[in-house]
């Protein structure tokens, strides 16, 4: 069976490809975004018991090998009462920004809004009492921002998940987390309610999944979630991600520290930190100029893609004035030459197979 996504009709529905271009049409006449990494990571700002982590700072948990029971004590310190969403998405805006994207659950698994299927939320911290997704969404409105939550598909705080600790770095030992016998129906339905309460409490305008590179987590089980998705609003729009992003393309295609080198057919994006980390590093003053800035943009818009540029708050929730800096010095870059983004000639929905 063919459809208009490709030939795996049995668990992916076809869809008009002018309803594809509706939905996709804002994005697709955004040049540039904002990424917020912001966590209980951004507490230890980079740091363990004293000493600095080399690598990502959102990554620390696997850095240090912490405890999921250790590390989730951060929950009952975690303050950052300084969260001014009106700062934040009017910096947005005046950088010259057209949509925000801020992370409601990261791979340690903390949920940034008072979720009713875990205690390890913001609801049980310091900050009980305030909705900060909630604030930037209707900071996003009234600066005219478009807003996107990114959703970590691996978890470290689950108990349905333990880390690989296999090799000797980071990353294959914590990002490669092993599924529990019998426990990925009861998370995989976590993951799905999670969803859709965000999607009724928030009414995002984009979903941005992460974590999809574990052995556990299949293509059907991204489309799945996926027409979850289309299913609770066939408004927003969801990044490649949301599966295997080496088969998937719907809605757009993500590149990371990195871009395309030439043109590409579809729609896409390319996310960068501003310094060394996503999450708040205390230590890390290797800052982007926004001269390079500048010319990283315009070469993403000039090969069709968007350029989503991370900001990391601190534990307080305040942005660092060097990336506010950054970005300001940026919009005048552009101001003075504006940058116009190619735009690629879509004649059929994007196939997993291509």
């Amino acid at each position: 069976m063919v459809t208009a996504y490709g030939v795996r009709g049995d668990t992916l529905k076809s869809e008009p490809l002018e309803a594809y271009k509706d939905r996709i049409e804002w994005f697709a006449q955004s040049q540039y975004g904002m990424f917020i990494h912001f966590g209980l990571y951004s507490h230890l700002g980079g740091e363990w018991k004293g000493e600095p982590v080399e690598w990502y700072a959102e990554w620390i948990q696997a850095s240090r090998d912490i405890p999921r029971e250790e590390y989730a004590k951060i929950i009952n310190v975690f303050n950052p009462a300084a969260f001014d969403a009106d700062f934040i998405a009017s910096t947005a805006k005046q950088a010259g920004m057209k949509y925000l994207v801020i992370t409601s659950k990261h791979h340690e698994g903390f949920c940034l809004w008072d979720s009713q299927y875990t205690d390890f939320d913001i609801a049980n911290s310091a900050l009980k009492g305030r909705d900060l997704l909630a604030e930037l969404s209707e900071a996003c409105k009234q600066h005219g921002i478009k807003f996107g939550l990114y959703y970590s598909i691996i978890d470290w705080n689950h108990s349905s998940q333990e880390p690989s600790m296999k090799g000797d770095r980071p990353f294959p030992r914590w990002g490669q987390t092993l599924m529990k016998a019998g426990q990925k129906a009861g998370y995989v339905d976590y993951q799905r309610r999670q969803i859709i309460e965000l999607i009724r409490n928030y009414q995002p305008d984009l979903l941005w999944f992460d974590g999809d590179w574990v052995d556990w987590w299949s293509l059907d089980d991204g489309i799945r979630l996926y027409h979850t998705i289309r299913k609770e609003d066939p408004a927003i729009v969801v990044n490649n991600r949301v599966a295997k992003r080496d088969q998937f393309q719907l809605d757009f295609v993500t590149q990371e520290q990195e871009h395309f080198e030439e043109a590409f057919p579809r729609h896409w994006e390319g996310c960068y930190t501003m310094n060394k980390s996503w999450g708040y590093k205390k230590h890390d003053d290797q800052w982007k100029d926004a001269q390079t800035v500048y010319n990283k943009l315009k070469d993403i818009n000039e090969k069709g893609g968007n350029l989503l540029l991370n900001v990391g708050p601190d534990g307080d929730g305040r942005i660092q004035p060097e990336a506010v800096e950054i970005l300001l010095k940026t919009a005048a870059l552009l101001q003075a030459k504006p940058i116009e983004k190619r735009q690629p000639k879509i004649q059929t929905v994007p196939s997993i197979f291509e």
